[in-house]
């Protein structure tokens, strides 16, 4: 579920060694499957610890993870970075906007996986957002920009060159384009 390196395990132990005996650290996720979702870790006392957490067994320390966050934190990586300006600890987990699906899944559910976890990323940059309102009988995707996207005058590019490309390549046998819905208006939301 979490990969923990090794700097960052050392990292942890140190810290734990001047906690209370028997602290372990608690990895979680605070509005887990939205896009504001945020991952944290904090330390997590012995008399803490919940009935449906699960518990991760790391060198010297346990790593919890709350029933709520734990599909979130799917293929979670912390590290450790010491750099000469001070040291970093980074968590990065891929799936803590949108809960993991299923390759099996229907076709709507994995495009919009997707467009949460890598598409909607880069366009968070400019302030906007994309979602799936439906994938047609012909194969499909038909899309509604919001924010920033909206009105934008670079967005039939991004469209295109951008999404479609990226949609395509992932779902080469059951995806034939995409389409906006979107009625675009220009405005102080707009990227330029």
């Amino acid at each position: 579920m979490i990969t923990i390196s090794q700097a960052a395990q050392g990292h942890f132990r140190e810290l734990l060694s001047q906690q209370p005996e028997g602290t372990n650290i608690r990895v979680f996720v605070v509005n887990p499957g939205m896009a504001n979702a945020e991952c944290g870790v904090s330390y997590c006392p012995a008399d803490s610890l919940e009935p449906t957490d699960t518990t991760l067994p790391f060198e010297g320390f346990d790593a919890v993870v709350d029933a709520q966050s734990a599909p979130f934190l799917e293929a979670a990586e912390i590290d450790f970075v010491e750099q000469d300006l001070g040291s970093q600890l980074t968590l990065k987990a891929p799936n803590a906007k949108a809960r993991k699906v299923d390759d099996d899944a229907p076709l709507i559910e994995r495009v919009e996986y997707m467009i949460q976890t890598e598409i909607n990323p880069q366009l968070a940059s400019h302030g906007g957002q994309v979602m799936v309102a439906e994938i047609t009988d012909d194969g499909f995707a038909i899309l509604q920009f919001g924010g920033g996207c909206n009105g934008c005058s670079m967005v039939d590019v991004t469209l295109k060159e951008g999404i479609e490309k990226q949609l395509l390549e992932e779902f080469p046998n059951e995806l034939n384009g995409v389409r906006d819905v979107t009625e675009h208006s220009r405005g102080e939301h707009s990227y330029y």
